[in-house]
């Protein structure tokens, strides 16, 4: 039955096309795979059918086929038509032109959908996660709300968290309370836009197989958003692939998968490089926080690492692990509770645990770090946030040139890099602005690069280019790259070394074809799925 039609549909924003006549219909009970690089409109679509006003369609309709409640304006699927309403009314068929159909209408249609978007954590923080489910509950007295929330926690496999502070969550443990707050609204239609691009493997698969139990399984119409092929073939009935606003390929998910992943280039092959003497030194470094929840919590558990000079070194482990905590440390953003860190400026070692012009102050003009939660200035254009936001303070012309210079390294075309520079981030995907915060931090030529999870929203050319523009990098500017990952395809295309980190400590260090062998069945599974 059909459930949702898009007819005709375009958008542009700034004279840009993000949509271009688009047709698709979506039946119900079905899950619809949008495939396609970043930037290609599948953010777009998905707060398009989602009702957020500023992505009216320019163009054409987005047709909802409902079961309306007439008296209270209760909306459900289709196929419930001529049933009854919880107010002892029945339900009757409507076919409803979303963006130009009545105010009520439309947010009583907007109330039966629920949406997780990529790096957003809508969670009451102060809450424990059991709260956090409970608040999305309607239409249950409170001993039942307290089932059904049980139940969601135990679907996204968080039971063992059951009563902790959601701030003291790891980002992959929030994604899954947040889905467990959106199947809570039990919704007609479940929109799930790059749920787990930024998720370690283990984490992205329990994010996965509960949108498989709690959503598709239980015939709730869905449209997910991916760059990762196995979720298409796991999760879809029906896979679309887009690319700049148009529909260039449809059907059936492992043939469309297939067609897209033919045109993913392989990466230049790695060379041996020689790399210079130790330019990190890192010994007993611990780093333990105290939550009245959850005790004594070791983020970072006695490491000990050297990093040589001109090397790209990887840390990879699951959610939680201690690697971000760790790149903060380094980069001195937090304190250590024990232990040295030292870093070699010319043929000075400077002690990173002091602080002041003379301690990691020094260091600092020196080091350049992508965060997981990076962002950028919403006021400034791509040109801006390049050059005046991080002070770098260089002539119109030159200043321009380098900028398309390093968005191209980052995986852009000379043309679109072009335009893109009088753009601003809200203009943007999100994963080019992902690529635009990684070339802010490579367009200072960092002597030491630190990139945490820096491939986290990319597709999967994309990735390939960003793993070229690295070791071109290295090779032209003897820069030297901590990589902490949880894409162990990227690892080992990328990194010379790497550590398998888990619980706070280091557990191994070495090839990283050796580390990958060491993972958990599941990160396994992954490897030999993708390869």
């Amino acid at each position: 039955m059909s459930f949702i039609e898009i007819e005709n549909v375009s958008k542009t924003f700034k004279d840009v096309d993000v949509l271009k006549d688009l047709n698709i219909t979506i039946n119900e009970g079905t899950v619809l795979g949008i495939l396609g690089r970043s930037g290609a409109g599948k953010s777009v679509l998905i707060n398009m059918l989602r009702g957020m006003k500023e992505y009216r369609p320019d163009k054409g309709r987005i047709i909802y086929n409902i079961a309306l409640c007439p008296d209270c304006m209760y909306v459900d699927s289709p196929s419930h038509a001529g049933g009854p309403c919880g107010c002892g009314c029945t339900l009757e068929a409507h076919k409803v032109d979303f963006w130009n159909c009545d105010r009520r209408l439309f947010a009583a249609i907007r109330r039966r959908i629920a949406i997780m978007l990529q790096r957003t954590f809508a969670l009451y923080e102060d809450d424990t996660v059991i709260d956090n489910v409970i608040k999305s509950v309607t239409g249950h007295d409170e001993e039942e709300s307290a089932y059904l929330a049980i139940d969601l926690i135990e679907t996204v496999q968080m039971a063992h968290r059951i009563t902790h502070i959601a701030r003291d969550l790891s980002g992959g443990e929030k994604q899954r309370v947040v889905l467990a707050r959106q199947m809570a609204k039990e919704p007609m239609i479940f929109l799930a836009d790059e749920p787990t691009g930024t998720l370690d493997p283990k984490t992205a698969e329990l994010i996965h197989q509960a949108l498989l139990e709690g959503v598709k399984e239980k015939g709730v119409t869905m449209v997910i958003t991916s760059h990762w092929p196995e979720v298409m073939k796991k999760l879809s009935d029906y896979v679309i692939w887009l690319e700049k606003g148009q529909i260039i390929e449809e059907g059936k998910p492992q043939e469309v998968v297939q067609k897209f992943l033919d045109q993913v280039p392989l990466p230049e092959k790695k060379d041996v490089i020689k790399t210079g003497g130790p330019i990190i030194k890192m010994e007993k470094v611990k780093k333990y926080y105290y939550s009245i929840e959850r005790g004594v919590v070791k983020a970072v558990d006695g490491i000990n690492i050297d990093i040589d000079e001109g090397e790209i070194f990887g840390i990879v482990g699951l959610s939680g692990a201690g690697k971000t905590t760790l790149s903060r440390i380094l980069y001195g953003l937090t304190d250590p509770s024990s232990g040295q860190i030292v870093v070699k400026l010319g043929d000075t070692w400077i002690d990173m645990t002091e602080k002041g012009p003379f301690g990691r102050g020094r260091v600092k003009p020196y080091l350049g770090i992508l965060h997981q939660e990076y962002s950028l200035y919403p006021h400034r254009n791509v040109l801006g946030n390049l050059t005046e936001a991080i002070s770098l303070e260089l002539p119109a012309e030159f200043a321009k040139m380098k900028a398309i210079y390093v968005l191209k390294a980052v995986g852009f075309d000379e043309e679109y890099a072009n335009d893109l520079l009088i753009k601003y981030p809200d203009e943007l995907s999100s994963g080019e602005r992902h690529r635009v915060a990684l070339a802010q931090v490579l367009i200072k030529e960092p002597n030491i690069v630190i990139l945490d999870e820096p491939t986290g929203t990319m597709d999967p050319i994309t990735r390939v280019q960003v793993t070229d523009s690295i070791r071109k990098a290295r090779e032209e500017l003897n820069q030297t790259f901590l990589i902490i990952s949880h894409d162990m395809d990227f690892v080992l295309d990328v990194c010379d070394r790497a550590a398998l980190m888990r619980g706070g400590k280091i557990l191994k260090e070495g090839d990283p074809k050796s580390i990958v062998k060491d993972l958990t069945p599941v990160e396994k599974k992954k490897m030999l799925t993708e390869e």
